[in-house]
């Protein structure tokens, strides 16, 4: 089942690293699919950070970095799919 748990609001392409605005709780080693008019892939949480530091989860209301595998763009939704 696939829950939508953020969005994404920036896209650092030099790092690959997208920034989630979350409205649902996340935590490293969660499965994540993003999708959007151009992109659709899955990943698993393999580290994110707030504020630059490393974090093992975040909660709603949170904005956490982690690396991406694709290009992702500025609206794409992030859904939990465990």
């Amino acid at each position: 089942m696939e829950k939508p748990i953020g969005k994404i609001t920036h896209f650092y392409s030099g790092l690959m690293v997208g920034i989630i605005e979350l409205s649902g709780a996340l935590k490293v080693g969660d499965t994540i699919k993003i999708k959007g008019a151009n992109t659709d892939f899955e990943q698993t949480v393999d580290s994110m950070q707030v504020d630059h530091k490393d974090v093992q989860s975040a909660k709603k209301g949170d904005v956490i970095g982690i690396k991406v595998v694709e290009k992702v763009h500025e609206g794409n939704l992030v859904l939990l799919t465990k």
